[in-house]
C-alpha cells in the first residue's frame, strides 16, 4: 500500500467588502463646513477633524468636500479669489494662513479616506454671499463670460473662454493636490428662475447664441446649449485622464434624467433635468466620460413615482460602460421638524437597497450635517445595520488593473516579551495606497484597512494563527496576500 502524503492547505484571507461609502461636505452658505465664515484657524480645522473622525468611525471611505462653490477657492489660488464662506470676505487669506484643501487632504489620507474636491462649474456667486466681490473675481476681470441670472451670478457655458477657465481651475487643482477624485454636481445651466410676474427667465445667453450661429453652427437653442455642456464634461474626463488617470472623476446630476424615463415617472410633475439644466447625464454614462455617477435619488423606496429603487435599477440599466453607480441619499431629510421629515431606517433601507443590487456598489450621503448631530439616530444605525465593516472602494479596471506586489512581512516580539510587532514593506513600483491587514483566529477573520503610512501593527492576541497583509493600489486594485504562519511561543 503506498504512503499517502498530505498537501498543505493555502491559506487564502477572505476578500474585503466592497462598497463605496461617501458624504458630501457642502461649503456654499456653510452648510457643512466651515459652520460660520469667520471662524479662526484653529476653529475651522477642529471642525474638519471631527468631520473627518467621524467619517472614519462611521466607516465611511470617502469625504466630498466642496472647494470651489462660486469661482472662488477655499485653497490657495492664483486664479480666484478666497471664498467668502471661508473667511466671510472674498479674498481674504485665512489667518493664520493654511491651506484648507492641502489639510483636507493629509487629514483624510491619515484617516485612510479618500478626498474628492467638488466643484460648481459655472455658478459665478451664490445669494448667500454678501461681502464685497473681490477685485480678481471673474465677475470683475472678465464681466462679459458672467451672466445675472435671478438671484444668481453665472458663467455662460456657450462661451468658449468659459470653458477654457473652467477647465484651467479644476486641472490646476488637479495637478497642485493629491486628492483623488474631482467632483462636480446638478447644476450646469442654473436651476429656473421666475421674473416678478412669475414667469420663468431665459438664460441670457444671446451673445454667444448668436456668436455660433454666425459660425456655420446649425443646431437648434437647446441641442446647442446640451452640447456646450457635453464638450466640458468630455473634455474634462480627458484631462484628468491625461494627466493624473488615477484621479476619479464623478458626476452627480438631477436623478431623473428625463420624466417618463422610466415610465413610472409621470410627464406632468416631474423636473426635467434634460431640457431646463440642458445636462444629459445618460450620454454622459453611456460614453464612459465619467468614473462613477452619483443620481441625487432623493426620493423615498415606497413611492408611486419617484421611487428609490425604480430610478436606481433604472440608471443600471444605462450603465453600458460599467462605470460605478454611487446614488445620492437624502439623509439631510432625517428628523427635520416637518411633515416631510424622513425617518432614519429610510436611509437605512436605502443602502441595503443599494447592497442587494448588483450594478451598483455604494451610497454618497447628503449630507455631513446629520452624521454629526446623530439624527434621527442615524450616527448609531449605520455601522450597526449597514456598515457592519470597513470597505475597500470598488476598484475602476478601466483606469488600470495592475495588482501591487506582495509586501515583504517580519515578525517580532515586542519590548514585554508578551505581544508581536507585525511590520510591513512595500515591493514594487506600483504605488501603494492602502493596506490590507486580515489576521486569522480559530476559523474567523478579520480584517482591518489601514493607510498607506502604517508599516506596522501589534498583534495583542495571542491566539491569532495566521496573518495576510495585501496591498491596494490608488485604482483599487488589491494585490495578493503575503501570508504569515504565526510562530507558537
Amino acid at each position: 500500500m503506498a504512503n499517502s502524503s498530505t498537501q498543505p492547505v493555502a491559506i487564502v484571507p477572505p476578500s474585503p467588502s466592497r462598497e463605496f461609502r461617501g458624504v458630501w461636505v457642502a461649503s456654499v452658505a456653510n452648510i457643512d463646513w466651515p459652520s460660520q465664515p469667520s471662524l479662526t484657524t484653529s476653529q475651522q480645522q477642529a471642525e474638519l477633524i471631527t468631520i473627518l473622525d467621524r467619517a472614519a468611525k462611521l466607516k465611511l471611505n470617502a469625504v466630498i468636500l466642496q472647494v470651489r462653490p462660486g469661482c472662488d477657492a477655499l485653497y490657495q489660488s492664483a486664479l480666484e479669489p478666497w471664498s467668502e464662506f471661508l473667511t466671510g470676505q472674498m479674498g481674504k487669506p485665512p489667518a493664520p494662513y493654511y491651506d484648507p484643501l492641502a489639510f483636507a487632504v493629509t487629514e483624510a489620507h491619515k484617516r485612510g479616506l479618500e478626498l474628492h474636491a467638488w466643484f460648481n462649474p459655472y455658478r459665478a456667486r451664490h445669494p448667500q454671499g454678501k461681502s464685497i466681490v473681490a477685485a480678481n473675481h471673474i465677475s470683475k476681470t472678465h464681466p462679459e463670460l458672467v451672466k445675472h441670472y435671478g438671484k444668481y451670478l453665472w458663467l455662460d457655458p456657450g462661451e468658449q473662454a468659459v470653458q477654457d477657465y473652467t477647465v484651467q481651475v479644476i486641472m490646476d487643482v488637479v495637478n497642485r493636490y493629491d486628492i483623488d477624485g474631482v467632483h462636480i454636481d446638478d447644476y450646469f445651466y442654473p436651476y429656473p428662475e421666475k421674473d416678478r410676474r412669475n414667469k420663468t427667465i431665459d438664460f441670457p445667453d444671446e451673445i454667444s447664441w448668436q456668436k455660433y450661429q454666425k459660425s456655420g453652427g446649425t443646431e437648434n437653442h437647446n441641442d446647442w446649449r446640451r452640447e456646450n455642456v457635453n464638450t466640458l464634461i468630455q473634455r474634462l474626463y480627458q484631462s484628468i485622464k491625461s494627466t493624473k488617470p488615477w484621479v476619479k472623476f464623478g458626476i452627480s446630476p438631477f436623478g431623473i434624467w428625463q420624466p417618463g424615463f422610466p415610465k413610472q415617472i409621470g410627464n406632468d410633475k416631474a423636473f426635467n433635468a434634460y431640457q431646463e439644466l440642458y445636462a444629459d447625464s445618460r450620454k454622459w454614462l453611456m460614453n464612459g466620460w465619467l468614473d462613477y455617477l452619483s443620481p441625487q435619488l432623493y426620493w423615498k423606496i415606497e413611492q408611486t413615482q419617484q421611487s428609490y429603487p425604480v430610478l436606481l435599477n433604472w440608471w443600471i440599466e444605462q450603465n453600458t460602460q460599467s462605470r460605478h453607480i454611487w446614488p445620492g441619499i437624502f439623509t439631510s431629510r432625517i428628523g427635520q421638524n416637518s411633515s416631510t421629515a424622513w425617518p432614519a431606517k429610510e436611509i437605512v433601507y436605502q443602502i441595503k437597497t443599494t447592497q442587494g443590487r448588483t450594478g451598483s456598489d455604494g451610497n454618497i450621503h447628503f449630507s455631513m450635517k446629520p452624521l454629526l448631530q446623530n439624527r434621527g439616530g442615524i450616527a448609531d444605525l449605520l455601522p450597526q445595520d449597514v456598515y457592519h465593516h470597513s470597505a475597500l472602494v470598488p476598484s475602476s479596471p478601466w483606469l488600470d488593473n495592475t495588482p501591487p506586489e506582495k509586501p515583504q512581512v517580519s515578525l517580532e516580539k515586542d519590548v514585554t516579551g508578551t505581544k508581536t510587532v507585525l511590520r510591513w514593506q512595500p515591493t514594487g513600483k506600483q504605488p501603494v495606497w492602502l493596506w490590507v491587514v486580515q489576521t486569522k483566529t480559530g476559523n474567523e477573520w478579520n480584517t482591518n484597512i489601514l493607510p498607506t503610512g502604517q508599516n506596522s501593527t501589534l498583534l495583542n492576541n495571542n491566539q491569532v494563527e495566521d496573518v495576510a497583509i495585501s496591498a491596494v493600489t490608488r485604482y483599487g486594485i488589491q494585490g495578493t496576500s503575503a501570508v504569515v504562519e504565526m510562530p507558537q511561543y
